[in-house]
């Protein structure tokens, strides 16, 4: 994928082309339109539906109790908000620096999202949290590990511990990370995970819940859309858990089918090999990338397992004109950067202040952060070779317009 010269070099790969469904998936996904039985609870005699048996798989892959999967990462945080409790107009705490479905899940069952400062190593601000949670009264935390970035777990369990704050952890970004060997989402009270295609396995949509409360796990399933087929499920708890919540809890169906879990249970024996090749692949970034004047790396505690599907770096202090002349250099040598300072939100791409509805109070320490955050997807599509020059390109620009002064006078579309 190299031009002709190193001042030449043009990356010709796609940023958002992810691997092929493995053959296994794809033959089981045929063979479930062969015979039509996609929902969940339609299986002929003896059939254990293919849904059954992906949350039974994650639940052991996790070391959950309980699992379930749904329709979606952010019906997943919908679900799981509704089953601790949650209530309309409830301030519900989360950090300021994720994406739109995060606060979209807390507005969607009519609660308040109250945002919380991020650090510059991309977590949440211990200090502002404990302010928050004490100004708000909130008594969930909706934790997102944004972009894979995971928090001192057990500093935090401690804290919301001392504050009464229920902790659900947003695991889109670190299915398959860990913290000191703990899987994400086995330290709060619920995780929640994303199957959505740029995930870490792929069924275009799709969520998983686990918990081992069993009444919080038996409220989910109902929300989301059994009916009375619950003893259908082989990751949940007993019947008996489920007759006492039954009628008093409402369907909101979300449920996850048969076609999806067929081509993603192939994938979940994947997902160790996919961490080790994804952490080689961040690794050959942050190496072509280290020590490259006016851009910060993000460091990696030794006690974090990470997932290195996208690479972000800070630009400390840069210009809004140079870091868009920046981006868009790279962009003509076909290296997508996305930026999180950008005064509009593009494709996927935007911030707290986008999200009007929360009627977000101002949070400097985040503005600063972000303002100069540069963002990449690392699709398991790239070799290490394609990072190495990813990284060349990356350096070479940043280092033109630093020694030039080039500021761009206008916002720059931002690829998907």
């Amino acid at each position: 994928m190299d031009g002709a010269g190193e001042g030449s070099e043009r990356f010709t790969g796609s940023f958002t082309q992810q691997e092929p469904i493995p053959e296994e998936g794809i033959a089981a996904a045929l063979e479930v339109l062969r015979h039509g039985r996609l929902h969940r609870y339609n299986t002929a005699p003896g059939e254990v539906a293919e849904t059954a048996l992906l949350e039974e798989e994650f639940a052991a892959l996790t070391g959950a109790k309980y699992c379930l999967a749904v329709a979606s990462g952010g019906y997943a945080m919908a679900c799981a908000l509704r089953a601790v409790g949650v209530k309309a107009g409830e301030a519900v705490l989360s950090n300021a620096f994720t994406l739109a479905p995060v606060p979209g899940a807390i507005a969607s069952v009519g609660a308040r999202p109250v945002f919380v400062e991020v650090t510059e190593d991309l977590t949440i601000d211990f200090r502002h949290l404990e302010v928050q949670a004490q100004a708000s009264g909130a008594k969930v935390l909706l934790l997102s590990h944004m972009r894979g970035h995971v928090c001192d777990m057990d500093r935090l369990m401690a804290l919301c511990d001392a504050l009464g704050v229920t902790v659900i952890e947003d695991c889109a970004h670190t299915m398959g990370a860990s913290w000191r060997g703990v899987p994400s989402g086995r330290h709060g009270r619920v995780g929640c995970y994303s199957m959505q295609t740029y995930k870490h396995v792929n069924s275009g949509e799709g969520g998983f819940i686990i918990t081992d409360e069993a009444e919080v796990a038996a409220r989910a399933v109902l929300l989301s859309g059994s009916y009375m087929l619950y003893a259908r499920h082989r990751a949940a708890p007993p019947v008996e858990v489920f007759e006492g919540l039954r009628l008093d809890v409402p369907n909101i169906s979300g449920r996850m089918d048969n076609l999806r879990a067929a081509i993603l249970r192939p994938q979940l024996r994947l997902l160790e090999e996919r961490v080790a090749r994804w952490g080689r692949l961040y690794r050959t970034l942050e190496a072509g990338l280290e020590d490259v004047p006016g851009l910060r790396l993000i460091p990696r505690p030794e006690e974090e397992t990470y997932v290195g599907s996208s690479f972000q770096f800070r630009l400390p202090d840069w210009p809004e004109g140079r870091i868009r002349a920046l981006i868009a250099r790279c962009a003509a040598r076909g290296v997508e950067l996305k930026w999180f300072g950008a005064a509009e939100p593009v494709a996927f791409t935007s911030r707290y202040e986008h999200w009007r509805y929360a009627e977000p109070a101002p949070l400097p320490a985040t503005d600063r952060v972000l303002a100069g955050l540069i963002d990449m997807r690392v699709p398991l599509t790239f070799a290490p070779e394609d990072c190495t020059l990813i990284a060349r390109i990356i350096r070479a620009e940043v280092l033109a317009v630093q020694q030039t002064g080039e500021e761009a006078a206008v916002a720059v579309p931002l690829a998907d």
